[in-house]
């Protein structure tokens, strides 16, 4: 290729109209799995050769299909091998982390009660 060939190719690409990415971009929704999910999580569960999560579960849904979950209890994780769910995955660490913060953090209500008792004790 010569150097005017390219020239003219990388012109052509510069001047094109930008990528629309949120109309082919996949949507991703992390949530709490429910009782209608149970059948995908185990279809999830065989096609990555795992055991199906026990318990509550967390699972990511890209464009209304489960790529991903993980179990609150013990962390394991069930992945579909056949799609690029790193991400999802490593999103669902995350969410399970920040979960975990949010539990060891004293709610409002529950810091007041401690405070009233320690006032009422004195």
């Amino acid at each position: 290729m010569s150097y005017r060939m390219i020239e003219r190719f990388a012109q052509r690409s510069v001047s094109r109209a930008p990528l629309d990415v949120t109309a082919s971009s996949p949507s991703l929704v992390i949530r709490v799995a429910r009782d209608a999910d149970l059948p995908g999580l185990h279809d999830l569960a065989e096609l990555d050769s795992s055991a199906p999560l026990a318990g509550a579960a967390l699972v990511a849904i890209v464009d209304g299909r489960p790529w991903a979950a993980i179990g609150l209890g013990d962390g394991r994780v069930i992945a579909d091998p056949f799609v690029p769910s790193a991400e999802a995955v490593g999103l669902l660490r995350l969410r399970v982390r920040q979960l975990g913060v949010a539990a060891a953090q004293p709610r409002l209500g529950t810091l007041r009660r401690r405070v009233a008792g320690r006032a009422g004790a004195s």
